[in-house]
């Protein structure tokens, strides 16, 4: 299972997927797992009593997929090619509510209902999409469909009962029992009686069929009265159309979907306000390297007498403290490699992604391919901790070695397993199968720590790293400080810039996350972590100096920390978040969400806080390099 999941994880990396052509063969349609806006808890399609699909296989699933709670089944929809079904039957399912398993299956397609759970259907690896028209005359086209409506005790009409005003029944339930689907295509030029499907689009619509063997579509909609008693039937029907459609190449067929998600002159409006903060803050180091620090160093550098040398003050009177490592080395070591190991993976990630590897279309692509670069780059990790902690003087390689394996995957882990177990007791999609853990853990186990372990074992070996400067044996007291140069107020001002470059953009992950919204928009997100990069670096190094002008020389942890407390900006937006756009219901899914939440802060605390280390020790070491002491 190991070597599957590595080998689809670099062949996915490595090709996109091959159309289908189409001659007069059979369609199938595919169903996905249902998840709402209201609730973190994904369902399977078979936990619905929907139409099944009997003795079919179902499709093989990514790594990625089976983390995402992608859950892909065969359904009973299945068209000919180019031949058009007008309200042709499917199933149709009966519930007699004197019998409490037929209770139980209609309550919960009535909760499904209250909660706005939605339908992910899949031809030819595109979404099935349902367009409508929104405000300003524009057209929303989305990946899912309603499982169907409520109408309030006082006659409100919740979710997609706006549609229809036929929907007016108080304390009412709406289900839509059939979809017209229309799908597009186009011949394929030089290919024989062959063709190419472009588009999948549906409207789900409601309809009491009188006769269910021989249903017309047309009369009253279905609804189901919340305190309805006896024998309720409702049949399932559909109606596919075949249009060729000569504009849309199969290589642009996503189009129409991504052109009605949010929002590109937003996105531009984001880049240019951070592109704004990078040049301010360049503006300020290079004004501090080339000004401040040149004419320091020219003046330091020309004194004779060691009584000139007394007099100045600064930056400069620190050199012999600057290198004396930091308390609990151990520990900043192990979180150097383990963020070391976050930003590789994400550049390498983000870099494919921009390359179209990555693509919505390559389903379950970007988790497989982050999770196999973070097995793959547990060299990385071990050699930066080891070569670190040696620099730190510590002797004990064996402990360093084992945190960086274990310290930080080991808290992500034990988060991810306890939203597993949380899942597990709801009966969610989401939830991992145990084959799969093991999977991972193997993974983990077998591959990454003994990588890790190689890197840690060339990084002990080579010399400690090297610093210009002399360390003093008596370290030097430090004067008193004033409010900004303090730690505190310097690491919670640290963040603030970093996090105004990025937050337009966590908006949209967030939605792509807990909204369901599709994130394709690769190539800004790139463009926004060069910015990061960037921007956490300037911050870092602009304070460090401050610092080291008020002759405060613990820079190590506190220019982790200035960089790293990004995330706790990031923590405070995903609450806001919860609040004020989420319409979250339930205890399970609230822990649900700050229990993922707190994983995605932990790695971005480890990402951005090696950003600020390694821009201020390259700042550090560059400035003391170029100072003569005696």
């Amino acid at each position: 299972m190991i070597s599957c999941y590595l080998v689809v994880g670099i062949v996915m990396l490595a090709f996109k997927c091959f159309c289908h052509c189409f001659t007069y063969s059979g369609i199938e349609l595919f169903v996905n797992r249902l998840d709402s806006v209201e609730s973190v808890l994904p369902y399977e399609y078979t936990a619905f009593d929907f139409c099944q699909a009997e003795g079919k296989k179902r499709p093989s699933e990514n790594l990625g997929q089976v983390l995402f709670g992608e859950r892909i089944e065969p359904s009973p929809y299945r068209f000919t090619f180019n031949k058009k079904e007008i309200c042709k039957s499917v199933c149709t399912k009966t519930y007699d509510t004197t019998k409490p398993e037929d209770k139980q299956k209609l309550d919960f397609l009535k909760k499904s209902m209250l909660l706005n759970y939605q339908h992910h259907w899949i031809v030819d690896n595109m979404p099935v999409t349902w367009c409508y028209d929104v405000e300003d005359g524009q057209r929303f086209c989305n990946p899912g469909f309603p499982i169907g409506c409520y109408i309030t005790e006082d006659g409100r009409p919740k979710d997609a009962c706006v549609i229809n005003s036929e929907f007016h029944e108080k304390d009412t339930f709406y289900i839509f029992n059939h979809v017209d689907i229309k799908i597009y295509y186009h011949v394929v030029e030089n290919e024989a009686l062959g063709a190419r499907l472009v588009a999948a689009k549906l409207e789900p619509k409601s309809y009491k069929h009188t006769h269910a063997d021989n249903p017309d579509c047309s009369g009253v909609p279905m609804d189901i009265s919340n305190k309805a008693s006896g024998e309720v039937k409702i049949a399932y029907t559909y109606s596919v159309t075949f249009h060729e459609e000569k504009t849309i190449r199969w290589a642009s067929r996503w189009d129409y979907i991504l052109e009605s998600m949010p929002h590109t002159h937003i996105q531009w409006f984001s880049i240019m306000n951070s592109l704004v903060i990078v040049l301010f803050l360049s503006g300020m180091v290079a004004m501090i390297m080339l000004r401040t620090l040149h004419k320091d160093i020219a003046r330091y550098n020309q004194m004779d007498s060691t009584e000139d040398a007394q007099e100045e003050f600064g930056w400069k009177l620190v050199h012999g403290d600057i290198f004396r490592p930091p308390r609990k080395g151990m520990l900043l070591s192990v979180f150097l490699g383990s963020g070391t190991q976050i930003l590789i993976m994400t550049f390498v990630t983000l870099f494919f992604a921009c390359l179209g590897f990555l693509s919505p279309a390559n389903r379950g692509a970007l988790m497989t391919c982050a999770v196999v670069l973070w097995v793959l780059l547990g060299t990385p990790a071990g050699y930066v901790a080891a070569r670190f902690y040696k620099s730190f003087g510590g002797e004990k390689w064996k402990t360093n070695v084992l945190l960086t394996s274990f310290l930080c995957p080991g808290i992500v882990f034990a988060d991810f397993f306890i939203m597993n177990l949380i899942l597990w007791g709801e009966g969610s999609s989401a939830a991992i199968p145990f084959g799969t853990l093991v999977a991972i853990l193997a993974l983990w186990f077998c591959i990454s720590v003994p990588l890790t372990f190689i890197g840690a074992y060339f990084g002990f070996k080579k010399n400690a790293i090297e610093h210009p400067v002399r360390t003093n044996q008596i370290p030097r007291q430090i004067p008193e400080q004033s409010f900004y140069t303090k730690p505190l107020p310097g690491i919670i001002m640290g963040g603030i810039l970093p996090f105004g470059c990025i937050f337009i953009q966590l908006f949209f992950i967030l939605n792509s996350i807990w909204s369901h919204q599709m994130y394709y928009m690769f190539g800004f997100l790139f463009l926004v972590f060069i910015i990061l990069v960037i921007t956490c670096s300037e911050a870092t190094i602009l304070l460090c100096y401050f610092h080291l002008c008020a002759e405060d020389y613990h820079w190590q942890w506190r220019s982790f920390l200035t960089s790293g407390f990004t995330a706790v900006y990031f923590l405070i937006y995903a609450i806001h978040y919860f609040f004020s756009k989420l319409q979250i219901t339930g205890t399970a899914s609230t822990i649900l969400y700050f229990g993922y939440t707190m994983i995605m802060v932990l790695i971005f605390f480890l990402f951005t806080g090696t950003i600020g280390f390694f821009a201020c020790f390259w700042f550090v070491t560059k400035i003391y390099s170029v100072v003569k002491v005696d």
